[in-house]
């Protein structure tokens, strides 16, 4: 038999086929799948290749997407960070509960857990920070740390001066909850179910009242 007839008597394998699907439902297609690929194998791991991979496409439709690796990124560096900042702000009660900011606080808490539990990769690249985590990824994280804690500043800013309480700083304030915040943030992904959150929720009114001082 000759090389040519063997050859038509073996079907060729074919390359992996990706459906075509409109540009931008691709590209939030490659950007979860550079998301998880960061989130289990960490920066230095991922690549367009990788990428490609963990999509179930060829590299072509990677590039078809994004311009390189750099772009790829970006776009998902981008995109993660109006996500999480955007659901951090809404972990947040309407002003006109600072009224009564035991209540406030304590729904915040139950706002966060659940925010934990929806989006968990996001928050382990945010609160887990690796050591290979690129420097520009550090100073979004940082710079989105301290809009947030400007903003949980105003907010005691608001309770202490309804309250009358002068010794209180809200600077120092906002400070020590963020911190507690990104510490019981960081137990919730690495041991989940290691603190109730009812439990938790009873812990926070305690504090307050002990903290705030009665109208």
């Amino acid at each position: 038999m000759s090389a040519s007839a063997s050859s038509e008597a073996t079907p060729r394998k074919r390359r992996p086929y990706a459906p075509r699907v409109p540009i931008a439902e691709r590209r939030e297609q490659l950007l979860d799948a550079a998301l998880a690929v960061i989130v289990s194998d960490g920066y230095q791991r991922v690549s367009v290749d990788a990428v490609a991979k963990r999509a179930g496409v060829t590299r072509s439709v990677v590039y078809g997407a994004f311009d390189n690796l750099d772009a790829l990124l970006g776009a998902l560096l981008d995109r993660q960070q109006a996500r999480a900042f955007a659901a951090l702000l809404e972990t947040v009660p309407s002003r006109a509960d600072l009224r009564d900011p035991i209540a406030f606080a304590s729904e915040a808490v139950r706002r966060m857990s659940a925010m934990l539990r929806e989006d968990p990769d996001t928050w382990r690249l945010i609160l887990l920070t690796p050591g290979t985590t690129p420097a520009v990824v550090r100073d979004r994280i940082d710079a989105d740390r301290e809009r947030f804690r400007r903003q949980v500043e105003s907010w005691l800013s608001v309770v202490l001066a309804d309250r009358g309480e002068s010794a209180l700083d809200p600077q120092v304030l906002a400070h020590a909850l963020v911190a507690c915040a990104e510490h019981f943030g960081r137990i919730a992904l690495t041991q989940p179910g290691r603190f109730d959150l009812a439990h938790l929720l009873g812990q926070v009114r305690a504090i307050l009242s002990a903290v705030l001082p009665a109208r």
